[in-house]
């Protein structure tokens, strides 16, 4: 069968969702030459900053989305919560890439679980409840401790609780608004991990490798690129990610996030069918950043090396670091091998996500040292950095 025609430089892109992954999609764009569209609910958006055009419109309101892709040749996503009847109005006048079919699996709990569960993929014990009497059948199954989360929606730890007990579980499904959930055995783990990869129009594979990913609060503190995994794990790592690309028939990008348990085994715990935050250190360190492979990959083009030129780190800045007013980013960027990114929001809040730096070195955990360290001196606040402990836990990764 043959290929349909690339879509070349001069031509027009779509983007559904219009936060910083669409941002640093945009500028990979807008570099190799191509128009930016941007489609959401908000306007002045870091993705819109940086967009030729700039759509404000509910993603309900179909006619507008009809219209927004009307004016592009391919319309792709940074936000997979994008209602499936939106891509689906979008693919009446655009290719859709990935399709949304990837979206309709990947945006539910239940459904991502089962599709994994069904392609023979490792992914922890867990159970469907739609009631409280289910959830407390399940739990019995299961066992304590567990984690519950909502079926649908639901990032950064929203949307979950822990059971310790059967004591917990009235508490625990109030917390997920009696709807429908996914009840997970609790992974006993060593580090939580992830790979970023892309498949082309033509099903060629490419991968960043294995990264390490710490958490606070549930939202995503810090990435360590490469992993220090065995290379057994970091080939059995790819391994699962290729399986996951090529079972979902991915045109684009797509983040594997998984669980190395402490006897190194392998559990998928998330899909993000896009670019993610554990890859943004790309940007910087890799010959192709994730953000112009998903760009070659929906405009079918051959995708790009990713050669990673040298060890890096990533860690997030919340709003938490303007609390005290501005952040010091002179002082952030007196280290030399540190790069900083900032997403122009406007509105600095607690947990919400406002840029990240990345870092350098001759390893992973001296390019975090380094990264911690000019994160600190943004406020002049030391920070805690404990070393790698294990973990017991399931609770959600991070989605952006």
């Amino acid at each position: 069968m043959s290929l349909p025609p690339p879509i070349l430089p001069g031509a027009a892109v779509g983007v559904l969702g219009s936060g910083q992954l669409g941002r640093m999609f945009a500028i990979a764009a807008r570099r190799m030459g191509y128009r930016v569209h941007v489609c959401s609910p908000e306007s002045d958006t870091p993705t819109g900053q940086v967009a030729d055009v700039e759509i404000t419109a509910p993603y309900e309101d179909l006619d507008a989305v009809r219209a927004f892709a009307r004016r592009v040749r391919v319309v792709t996503f940074e936000f997979e919560n994008v209602p499936a009847e939106t891509a689906a109005a979008a693919a009446e006048c655009a290719l859709v890439r990935p399709a949304g079919r990837v979206l309709h699996v990947t945006q539910n709990r239940r459904r991502e679980k089962a599709f994994l569960r069904e392609a023979g993929l490792p992914v922890p014990a867990f159970e469907v409840v739609g009631s409280r009497e289910a959830l407390e059948r399940a739990l019995a199954r299961i066992g304590t401790p567990a984690v519950l989360k909502t079926a649908s929606f639901g990032y950064d730890g929203k949307g979950q609780a822990r059971l310790e007990s059967e004591a917990d579980i009235d508490a625990a499904w109030a917390r997920v608004g009696r709807q429908e959930s996914v009840l997970e055995a609790f992974v006993d783990f060593d580090r939580e991990v992830s790979v970023v990869a892309a498949r082309g129009v033509d099903g060629s594979f490419a991968h960043y490798g294995v990264v390490e990913n710490r958490h606070v609060r549930h939202i995503l503190d810090l990435t360590m690129a490469p992993a220090d995994v065995p290379a057994r794990v970091a080939r059995d790592a790819v391994d699962l990610a290729q399986a996951v690309l090529e079972s979902l028939e991915v045109v684009g990008v797509l983040c594997v996030e998984m669980f190395l348990t402490t006897d190194q085994r392998l559990l998928i715990n998330e899909l993000a069918p896009r670019p993610h935050n554990s890859g943004h250190y790309t940007f910087d360190a890799c010959v192709t950043s994730q953000f112009e492979q998903q760009l070659r990959a929906v405009c079918g083009l051959p995708l790009g090396s990713t050669l990673q030129l040298a060890p890096a780190a990533m860690v997030n800045l919340l709003g938490d670091l303007w609390q005290g007013g501005e952040p010091d980013w002179q002082a952030a960027c007196a280290h030399p091998d540190v790069k900083l990114h900032l997403y122009g929001k406007a509105e600095a809040r607690p947990g919400r996500k406002m840029g990240h730096l990345t870092a350098f070195a001759d390893t992973a955990a001296d390019a975090a040292r380094i990264a911690l360290e000019a994160r600190e001196a943004l406020t002049g606040t030391p920070e805690a950095r404990p070393g790698h402990q294990p973990r017991a836990s399931s609770l959600e990764p991070d989605e952006v």
